[in-house]
């Protein structure tokens, strides 16, 4: 089966013809990713599956895994814990990132396949397609945007897409 591709090149994201605005980390976009470099890495990403807010949105109907996040929902980006870019339950010792949060940026969350097969400490972790904040101001490294641009997206998305983010020209 082809892969398609969701093409991110600095603040636009292009698939099936159409273009998003998006924001990306505010390291810009890098091709040595490093845990808290605040940058998005380059590469061919698989989707691995979208995390939602049940208490803010519908299931989501998509061909990937769709998950309902609960409150306990994080995700350790400690390099030195065994857990490291993977799903935790809170409380959590090690540092993570809460993903049920009080703004909206993780009501929609779509898992890249970024530094996870195999997980390599430090290279980066939580790296999401998410909400976007309404100016569109940097992330921490995810790709953002609008949450009807994200949600029209989900519509289109399957298990032979990919999440390509290309070097800065």
């Amino acid at each position: 089966m082809a892969r398609r591709d969701l093409i991110v090149r600095d603040g636009t994201l292009e698939f099936a013809g159409r273009r998003y605005r998006c924001a990306i980390g505010c390291g810009g976009i890098v091709s040595d990713k490093h845990e808290g470099d605040g940058g998005t890495p380059v590469g061919r990403f698989p989707l691995r599956r979208v995390y939602y807010r049940p208490d803010r949105i519908a299931t989501p109907a998509i061909l990937l895994p769709v998950l309902a996040l609960e409150p306990d929902d994080g995700w350790c980006d400690d390099p030195a814990d065994p857990a490291y870019n993977q799903p935790v339950r809170l409380p959590f010792a090690a540092s993570h990132e809460r993903l049920w949060r009080d703004d909206e940026l993780y009501d929609l969350i779509v898992v890249v396949g970024h530094n996870d097969d195999p997980v390599v400490p430090g290279a980066g972790s939580a790296i999401f397609l998410h909400v976007a904040r309404r100016d569109y101001s940097p992330t921490e490294g995810c790709v953002a945007l609008a949450r009807e641009d994200l949600a029209e997206l989900l519509g289109m998305l399957g298990p032979d897409c990919d999440l390509v983010i290309a070097p800065a020209d």
